[in-house]
């Protein structure tokens, strides 16, 4: 059974980075799945904000395009998500998905304020 789990959120300042990890287990063909990070702020919904094929090609949400860098290391099972230029308005809590089912991990919190 898969199972992801996510590292590396915490509290950073305007203006700060976090790099984010998302470590997955229980399958071998890791690298043939598209991998995705989400988030959910409090009293919103869930919502896109970066994945990545088994390809390598990226996506992201708008208001985070310039700022945000998905990335993997199939040979570790994991993908990444570099966070630059953070915003208050990009606290919330993140999460990654295995492909397009209901495959998440439990979250981690990122909160930006000064």
């Amino acid at each position: 059974q898969v199972r992801l789990v996510e590292s590396g959120g915490g509290l950073v300042q305007p203006g700060g980075s976090l790099r984010l990890s998302c470590a997955a287990s229980g399958s071998s063909i890791f690298r043939l799945f598209t991998m995705g990070w989400y988030r959910q702020a409090p009293g919103k919904q869930r919502e896109l904000v970066a994945s990545i094929t088994s390809g390598g090609s990226t996506n992201y949400a708008d208001s985070v395009k310039g700022r945000f860098t998905i990335s993997r290391d199939n040979d570790k099972n994991t993908v990444y998500l570099q966070m630059n230029s953070l915003k208050p308005e990009d606290t919330a809590v993140y999460y990654c998905r295995w492909g397009a089912g209901t495959i998440f991990g439990q979250g981690t919190q990122v909160t930006v304020s000064s």
